[in-house]
């Protein structure tokens, strides 16, 4: 397949990239915003996430009702998400929808942000506050998240808390809006069959006008906690464990190597967790990722299954870490590059994969990665690279969290 990358700055700051496929049945277009919770003032916390929901509500040249109907009459997949450290909002749509679809996405960009839907809105997140508030693996991770990074706002809850957001006024949404917002903190970026050029000039009309801020991040590597954290609720019948530890950040090139060291640790169907913990009938559930994120990175490893059992478990969990270093092959390396390698082409075969890719990589590192690059990389990732990233990011600086059943009384 054929692919161009292309590349274009408006003059107030606005990036623009596109990795151009004439051959495509699709064309996909992403505005990525460089803001999430971790560059929230703590009394705000879940203003960004409460952003995404006020974007569709309604501009200057559309209602709510408006922004849904054009999109659905183009046969547009869209949606938004926040994260701790970026915010997106996307369509993928055929090649002669891509100029309604960028229309439409530029003009939410600049949303009303009224105070009615404001004040309705608010119900609509403390409800989403409250669904997730019953997930027991959600509430041990915003716990141990806030423990492990501390006084740093990454600690900060995607979602904020019922005190942030009932107490949050809509003019401090309207400021965080002015400055995280900026024309120079937001990149553009296409994917699929598109005259790059034509978007580029359709984008100066829509967005030119756009201020820049020269809004920062400070992404410096912080120091993290290696407490131990209990939780006990009532409403739970299983034991949850969560351990966070160090991984490598999303600029390290080591990063690839800690991916796979995740996936023979604990992929699904087939890693050593799976073995120790869920074929034995020991685990219910056991899982591992990196997160590598803007300057930093964190290691997750996650099992659940009878509260009596949560001791041994955790226990094997240590063990297989500890040995991880020794018991590792190149077999099982040849297994995972085949599967990551096919995983990551296939996400490329489509352009909106390839669009949120390329979004990314941009905003976090401000480059062009090649999908052929980066498979380059994962083939290149040696059993001295993967056994050098448990070295440099080991285990145990981990934070480890547990949620238990409350204890019954006097029974």
């Amino acid at each position: 397949m054929s692919v161009t990358f292309k590349h274009a700055v408006l003059a107030n700051g606005l990036t623009v990239i596109a990795e151009v496929m004439p051959s495509a049945h699709s064309a996909a277009a992403g505005f990525f915003v460089k803001t999430g919770a971790r560059d929230e003032p703590s009394e705000l916390m879940g203003v960004s996430h409460f952003l995404e929901h006020m974007m569709f509500k309604g501009t200057e040249r559309r209602t709510a009702a408006d922004v849904n109907r054009e999109f659905d009459e183009i046969g547009a997949n869209y949606n938004a998400y926040t994260s701790a450290e970026l915010t997106c909002f996307y369509a993928s749509v055929l090649p002669d929808m891509l100029e309604q679809s960028v229309d439409i996405l530029g003009d939410i960009m600049r949303p009303s942000l009224r105070k009615d839907d404001f004040d309705m809105e608010k119900s609509v997140i403390l409800e989403e506050i409250a669904m997730y508030g019953d997930v027991p693996f959600w509430n041990l991770y915003e716990r141990a998240i806030e423990e492990y990074y501390g006084k740093h706002p990454l600690h900060h809850r995607v979602l904020g808390t019922n005190q942030t957001i009932t107490d949050l006024k809509v003019e401090q949404m309207r400021s965080y809006f002015n400055e995280r917002y900026s024309a120079d903190n937001i990149t553009v970026a296409l994917a699929g069959k598109l005259d790059f050029d034509t978007v580029v000039k359709q984008l100066d009309q829509v967005c030119g006008h756009w201020e820049p801020t020269g809004v920062t991040r400070d992404n410096a590597r912080m120091q993290t906690n290696s407490n131990e954290l209990i939780m006990q609720d009532a409403k739970v019948h299983r034991g949850y464990l969560l351990m966070v530890a160090p991984g490598p950040a999303y600029d390290d090139p080591r990063r690839y190597a800690a991916s796979l060291l995740m996936r023979v640790l604990g992929l699904p169907g087939n890693s050593r967790l799976h073995w120790a913990l869920i074929d034995n009938g020991l685990a219910e559930e056991a899982a591992c990722d990196l997160d590598a994120r803007d300057g930093c990175g964190d290691y997750y490893v996650y099992a659940s299954g009878d509260p009596d059992r949560l001791d041994k478990i955790e226990r094997v969990v240590r063990e297989e870490l500890a040995m991880l270093g020794q018991s590792i092959s190149e077999a099982d390396l040849d297994k995972l590059r085949n599967k990551l390698a096919l995983e990551v082409t296939t996400a490329g075969e489509r352009p909106g994969g390839r669009m949120q890719r390329l979004g990314r990589d941009w905003t976090y590192l401000e480059q062009h990665l090649p999908l052929e690059k980066e498979l380059a990389r994962l083939n290149a990732v040696t059993l001295d690279d993967v056994k050098g990233v448990l070295k440099d990011f080991p285990f145990d600086k981990a934070l480890v969290g547990r949620l238990l059943p409350e204890a019954v009384a006097a029974e």
